[in-house]
């Protein structure tokens, strides 16, 4: 009995030892809680917003926040623009998250065959990561829309391009240094195959480092989709999106204010709350600040 409330009481804090180190510091908890109570909105949005987002009320143009039920006032073609910002982090988060992910899976996978896999086999991959990187982030995402055309789809696959040969050459970086670890060179003289290897041993010791970018690419990705949909690029309308609110609202600065300020402030908030979440992560994962 004495055994079993020993191990109970040891295994607590290595269970949650990563949520307190994070939630311990003002940045974690401000981090975790923006980008929680973003998430809730952009979830409960069509319960949340008042009018339907795309629903025009004649006589209403650009009327002031609080005239006739509409809260933050209304747009150039009489919308409710609480509606459409709240709808609008739906395609925020949907282009920092799904894009995040399907660029950091398929870094990930580059970057372990490229530091596993041969030699020639890591330098096409190198390659092809180095060319990719010679571009800023924005203009390879503006030459990835301008070929498969605007949309949110596409905007997700640009911004996935433009994390895919970050995420690449850290996992990369990590293998190689993993794979000169004594346990690796044990189970290579074991006769331990390659495959078992790279995804039962390598693998899960060199994702950390990857993991601990997740949050602050996240944020990134969705700076680049605003700024995409600033210039056209983005979703089509009526669809509505922070950054094409913010494109939208340049000539009504003085007459409808919230009309920007409200999505520009909204994106600085998500942004900052996803970066001090990255380093609260990082922080927790890595507390000496040493490279995993």
């Amino acid at each position: 009995m004495g055994v079993n409330l020993c191990a109970t009481s040891d295994a607590a804090p290595g269970r949650f030892r990563l949520a307190k180190a994070m939630l311990g510091t003002p940045s974690g908890l401000f981090g975790l809680a923006g980008v929680v109570v973003i998430t809730l909105v952009a979830l409960l949005a069509p319960w949340l917003a008042p009018f339907d987002p795309d629903a025009q009320f004649a006589g209403l143009r650009l009327v002031p926040a609080g005239t006739g039920g509409h809260l933050l006032g209304t747009d150039e073609l009489s919308r409710d623009l609480l509606s459409r910002v709240l709808f609008g982090s739906r395609v925020s988060l949907l282009a920092g998250f799904a894009s995040v992910s399907a660029g950091a899976g398929l870094g990930i996978v580059a970057g372990l065959i490229a530091g596993m896999g041969a030699r020639w086999l890591d330098a096409v991959l190198m390659r092809v990561c180095d060319v990719l990187l010679a571009y800023p982030g924005i203009l390879l995402a503006v030459i990835t829309v301008a070929i498969l055309g605007a949309g949110l789809a596409q905007i997700c696959v640009a911004v996935a391009v433009v994390n895919i040969p970050i995420f690449a050459r850290l996992m990369r970086a990590s293998v190689l240094r993993e794979r000169e670890l004594d346990y690796v060179k044990a189970a290579v003289v074991q006769g331990t195959g390659p495959w078992r290897i790279m995804l039962r041993h390598v693998m899960p010791n060199s994702i950390g480092v990857v993991v601990t970018q997740l949050a602050s690419a996240a944020g990134h990705a969705i700076l680049l989709e605003a700024s995409l949909s600033f210039i056209g690029l983005g979703i089509k309308p009526p669809a509505a999106s922070w950054g094409s609110m913010l494109s939208n609202s340049r000539d009504y600065l003085a007459v409808a204010p919230l009309y920007a300020v409200v999505p520009g402030l909204l994106v600085l908030v998500l942004v900052l709350a996803l970066n001090q979440l990255g380093d609260a992560l990082h922080k927790a994962l890595d507390p000496r600040g040493d490279a995993l």
